[in-house]
Parts: C-alpha cells; structure tokens; sequence
C-alpha cells in the first residue's frame, strides 16, 4: 500500500507540523534520514501558498529547541513519530526596555544565541561594543525576598497562582552553533518603534510555556495600544536614543524594584539570559518583555565623536542605579550627581558646539595619546628618560594611620609616609626607623570622605595569608588626598610614579571633590525650574533634606554650569565609576562544607568574598591568579582554582551559570586590545562563558 509515495512498512512515519503564522497543522509523511530542510521543503509544498518562507525554521517545543541545522537528518536531532514541531519564523517581535526606561518594540531573532541577538541589537540601535551589554527578565517585588531554588518563593508563586516551572537559567545543553543557520539566515529589515507598555508585561523570573509552546496575544492592537506601530523615534532613530527623556512614563518608573539589604542587591542578578542560548530556548516567546543593560562595567573607549548613544545609555544606567539606591553614596556625591543631572537636562534643550571633542577630564582619542596608552598597558609605567632609571620617584608626607582591630578603640597615629616602588614604607620620622611595609599591588583602594567634615580618608584593604587586612589613612587636605589617593590607586594596579597617567589622576580627584563643594549662591534661580527632588536623588536624600533639596541642588550646580552636555554626561560617568561599590555584582552563595551562606562579589578586576550582613571583605582574588574556573552540572557547583587557593561554591541566588559568565566575560573583555580594527571574537566569549570544559 502506498501513502504520498511512501509504502507501508518501509520505515516511514507520519510527523506533525504546526504552522504558526496559518494556525494549522500538517501530516507529513518521512523518513528518520530525511535532513531538516528537506522537512521544510516537504511542507512548504505541502501548504502551497505563495510566501516567502525565508526566515522561517523548526522549533521542537517539547525539547525546547531550534532545529537549525538544516543538513541534519531527524534522527540525529532525535525526532520521532511522537513529535509536534512547529514551522514558525525566527525574528519575532520582542518588547525592549532601554537603559533609559524607554520601551521599543524589536524585531529580534529569537533562534540564535542569546550574545549573538544582543549583538545585532546593538548595530541596528547605533551601540558599539556589545560584549558588555546583555538581556535580562524584569523583576517583580517578591523575586528580591528570596533566593532563587528557595522552597519559600515556590510557596510564594503558588499562593499567588503564579505558574511555577523550571528556573529562568537553569542551563540546557545547545547543540546548535550560532552559525549553523544554514539557508535559513536571510534577515528582514531592523524595526522598531516607541510604544506604551501594558500593564503587566514582564516575563516571570520562571517562564510558563504554553502546550503549544507560543504565547500569543490579541494581535498588535494590544501590544502597541494608541502608538503606531514601527514609527522611528523622532524621525531619527540614533539622534532619539542619545537624548533621553527628562523623566520616564510613570508606569516604568514605579516597576522598578528597589533593593533593601546586600541580600536583595545580590537577588537581582538572577534576571541575566544565558548568552550561551538562544531568546526561545530560555522561555521567552513573541511581544514578551526583556530589558537591554550593560552587564559588565568594563567600558572600553569612550569616544564623544562616535558613541553618543552608547554614552547616553550608560549615563542613563548609572542615573536609575543610584536613583534606585542599588550603590552606596554619601550626601555630597548625591548633591554632585543631582547637579550633573540638571546640568545634562540644561544642555539637551539648547544647541550643542558641533566640534565638542574637549578632553572630558582624560578622554583622549588622537593616535599619539592611544599609543601612549598602549605602552601603558603593555609596560605598566612610563619612562620619561635615562636619567629617570637612577632615580626612584617618591611620595612622602606625614600621614595618620590605623589598623583597627575588633574590640580595641585605638586611635590614628601619625608617621611619615614614603610612596615607592608599589609600597607604603612606614617610619616613625624622616631618617627614622621603618615601622611597617605595606605592598599596594592587587590591593583594594576605597575613598573615605566626608567633605563636610573634612574628612579626607583612604581605605586599604592589602591580600595577606589570612584573608584581606585592612588599613586606613588619613590625610589633612584635598591636595594632599589627591596625591596619594592616585598614588596608590595607581600602584594597586602595578603601576609606579613613573606612570604618564599620576598627574592626570591627582588632577581628576581635584575636579571630583570640587563639583561636591555647594557654592556661595545658585546659578539660576530655583524658580525658574521645575525640579522634583526625586527625579533628581534617591528617596532617602530627598526625604533627608526636605524643603532644602531643590536649593542644595541648585547650590551644587554653580560648580558645573559651564560644562556642555558630553562633558556633563561624562562626568557623570566618571563619577559613577569612582563610587567604592562600582562594577561589583553580588550573589549569594554557601561554600562547600559551610552552613551559612555568603555573598561573592564580581568586579571587573577581581573575585571577593564578602560577609552577607555587612558586606566587609574576607579575602580578594585578582583575575590575573586565576587559572580555571568550571561547573560541576549534576550538583549545580561551581569551582575557582586561583594560584595558591580554591573556592567551591553553590550559588543560592542565581543559576551557577550566570556567575560563570561574570568571570569569563570580565575576563575576556580584559583582552581586547586598541587595534581600531580588531573583531570581536565570538568563539572565545562563549569559551570563556560557556560552562562547558
């Protein structure tokens, strides 16, 4: 008996495919060698309908994967007569929120690696450098009360007939390479366009998926309510992403969660996509919300001429960040901050000088200063001449220091201070005897300042056999803080006096303390703005100060009146950057054989232990001693192998594999190099972020 040229008993069966632009299912009759695209052919000549079906590929819901091979034959992927594929295309709409809470509606490719998608995103969007931006899940309130695998949060989903299904990261083995697309890699026009979010858009941190593995929705009537659809920004697309809105829509503004405790910082890294795995394969489906933010806060050359989007993004990144209190500042960094803000606001209204491509406290761009700086990474210092070889540069002056102890009240006591060679020598006076040594390189430099009080402070926190050993300094002035601030910032990094970038350093901290100084009287007067203090500092400054925030804002703004919108945004940047808790990820995390949990801090130059409670650190690991980091996949463990130490963990926060791609991606970001025409290397990310050995 024959059947569609088939005969009965030959080894043929009957496969079903869903259709999901037509909503109808079709019979076909194969064979298991029978390869994926000829599947496609078999069905599209089956359906007979003139479409272009270009972009179009298999996706196997019940194995929650793309079948993009198309030279792959069924029995290699494993389908059997008990399969339901669907035949639906691999771009599909995706709500994007935008670091500045904006939200377009994208067209993405949902069947190539997450990395990959972000990649394309950014092109189209006018972003350079990708690698450090990613896609994560929004968050809802009840994900920061608990960590993610905790039985608690379950009983919370359960309670609240919320769906409850695999977590958001748990890692699923994709055997599909980013390249393998085959004839299935014709890509339609980017699109994009502004749109009002609904009410509720977010994806669960554990995505329900539907039996028909799609999520579908009233059409795009719903999704894009009273905004057309596809309508570029403004007309320009590049020139509205480098302006932001002054304020958000409130319905952005009032989803934002906001964290409470270390603890509840460190649950907001559970939201990250695997990079390893494409958009679908992570429970996201068609008109689902994901937001686009910079993951890694290792932001490689920033160029006014060229990044004014990327810039704009980062400043609106780093504004909701301390907006939403997710780092700690003090009441003159807020003030500075607030300034900044309504400086930048100031400037986005009026005309910009078309050759604004000033310095911006360091940032240099012409060929002399980046070879210059290459000798720096390369060499570490700068030599200015022979001569300088005879001679080591020194930093010396009468310091306070302490070294606290717990249950003691011991008080500052001053030595002389001689700053060479990566060390603080210690002495009792000049030509005294030496009381301590102290070696800077790979230590942790915090600033310790209270401007208000005078309070000049450095906090050191040096490696040593028992973990972190930590050390203050006092200076007496600002002059005297900028030096040996830079000084041993500087050396923290291994590099000397000699350094070509010292003087720049001392002069940017002169620059960064005097925009914290309030001036005699505002520039502009108060009521001729309409400034809410929320818009313009955390809740808990504006409640601090009450009815005198607008005036100490305004105060604060006399300092940085004069700087153009680059330069403001810049500043701003930098600002941010110089913040002691900047680029520091946390996750909660138990070591192997303990009973309590602790937080792991990820930065971009380094590992830390840290206390859950009250966040000190108990031992830093610098990247440059790490040799090899890996999963153990059956018991969700991760292992850090360091030159003289080994850290294995479980991370109760997140799915091991996010903490992974912290260290690979930090680490791989740490190799890019100042060649203007250097490609990123796709294949050694995901090497470095993968997991897999």
């Amino acid at each position: 008996m024959m059947t569609n040229g088939y005969i009965i008993g030959d080894g043929s069966w009957t496969l079903r495919v869903f259709v999901t632009d037509l909503s109808v299912e079709r019979s076909l009759r194969v064979k298991g060698d029978l390869h994926v695209g000829g599947v496609m052919l078999k069905l599209v000549e089956d359906l007979d309908i003139a479409i272009d079906w270009s972009d179009h590929a298999l996706w196997w819901p019940h194995r929650n994967k793309w079948l993009t091979r198309t030279r792959s034959t069924l029995d290699q992927y494993g389908v059997q007569a008990d399969a339901v594929l669907h035949f639906t295309p691999m771009h599909k709409t995706l709500r994007l929120q935008l670091p500045d809470l904006r939200y377009l509606d994208c067209k993405v490719d949902f069947s190539i690696k997450t990395f990959n998608a972000v990649m394309q995103l950014c092109r189209e969007l006018g972003i350079r450098h990708p690698e450090e931006l990613s896609l994560c899940k929004p968050l809802e309130p009840h994900h920061l009360k608990y960590n993610l695998k905790d039985l608690s949060h379950k009983k919370y989903l359960r309670e609240n007939n919320i769906p409850v299904s695999p977590d958001t990261n748990t890692f699923i083995a994709n055997q599909s390479p980013a390249s393998s697309t085959g004839s299935l890699d014709k890509t339609p026009p980017f699109i994009c366009g502004p749109i009002t979010p609904m009410k509720h858009t977010s994806t669960p941190i554990s995505s329900p998926v539907t039996p028909t593995g799609t999520w579908r929705r009233n059409g795009h009537a719903e999704i894009n309510g009273n905004v057309t659809t596809l309508e570029l920004l403004n007309g320009s697309l590049e020139s509205s992403l480098a302006h932001s809105p002054a304020s958000p829509s409130h319905e952005a503004r009032v989803r934002l969660v906001r964290p409470k405790s270390l603890a509840e910082k460190a649950r907001m890294n559970v939201a990250w996509l695997d990079s390893s795995l494409s958009i679908m394969e992570q429970g996201i489906r068609e008109y689902d919300t994901l937001r686009l933010r910079y993951k890694f806060y290792s932001f490689y050359d920033l160029n006014p001429k060229t990044d004014a989007v990327r810039i704009n993004m980062i400043y609106e990144q780093a504004k909701w960040m301390l907006l939403n209190e997710e780092l700690d500042y003090t009441e003159e960094e807020a003030l500075m901050f607030a300034a900044l803000q309504v400086q930048i606001n100031l400037q986005a209204s009026i005309p910009q000088p078309i050759n604004d491509t000033s310095s911006m406290n360091g940032v240099e761009d012409d060929i002399d200063a980046a070879l210059t700086d290459l000798q720096v990474t390369l060499e570490g210092s700068h030599i200015t001449s022979y001569n300088d070889i005879q001679r080591v540069p020194e930093l010396s002056d009468y310091l306070r220091f302490l070294k606290p102890k717990k249950f003691t009240l011991k008080a500052y006591k001053t030595f002389w201070f001689v700053c060479t060679d990566l060390q603080l020598q210690l002495y009792k006076s000049p030509g005294g005897s030496l009381v301590q040594v102290i070696n800077l390189r790979d230590c942790e430099v915090t600033p310790d300042l209270n401007l208000s009080q005078k309070k000049y402070g450095i906090k050191l926190e040096v490696p040593s056999a028992e973990g972190m050993s930590e050390m203050w300094i006092r200076c007496d002035s600002e002059e005297q803080y900028a030096k040996w601030m830079a000084a041993c910032k500087l050396a923290a990094k291994g590099r000397t006096l000699f350094d070509n970038t010292y003087e720049s350093e001392v002069k940017s901290i002169l620059s960064f303390l005097e925009m914290q100084k309030p001036a005699l009287q505002p520039a502009i007067s108060p009521s001729s703005l309409d400034i809410q203090p929320d818009d313009y500092m955390s809740s808990r400054y504006a409640k601090k100060l009450k009815n005198k925030a607008i005036q100490r804002i305004l105060e604060a703004h006399a300092n940085v009146k004069n700087l153009t919108l680059a330069e403001a945004k810049m500043n701003y940047i930098k600002a941010w950057q110089s913040l002691p808790d900047f680029s520091v990820s946390l996750f909660i995390v138990r070591l192997l054989g303990s009973k309590k949990d602790e937080l792991l801090g990820i930065a971009s130059n380094r590992i830390m232990r840290m206390d859950l409670t009250s966040g000190d650190h108990v031992k830093t690991w610098m990247y440059n001693t790490v040799k090899e980091w890996r999963i153990n996949w059956e018991i969700k463990h991760m292992m850090i192998e360091f030159d003289k130490d080994k850290l294995v963990f479980a991370c109760q926060s997140a799915d091991c594999k996010v903490v992974h791609e912290f260290i690979g991606g930090y680490i791989f970001l740490s190799m890019r190099s100042k060649e203007a025409n250097q490609s990123l290397n796709e294949e050694l990310f995901h090497k470095l972020t993968g997991g897999w050995v």
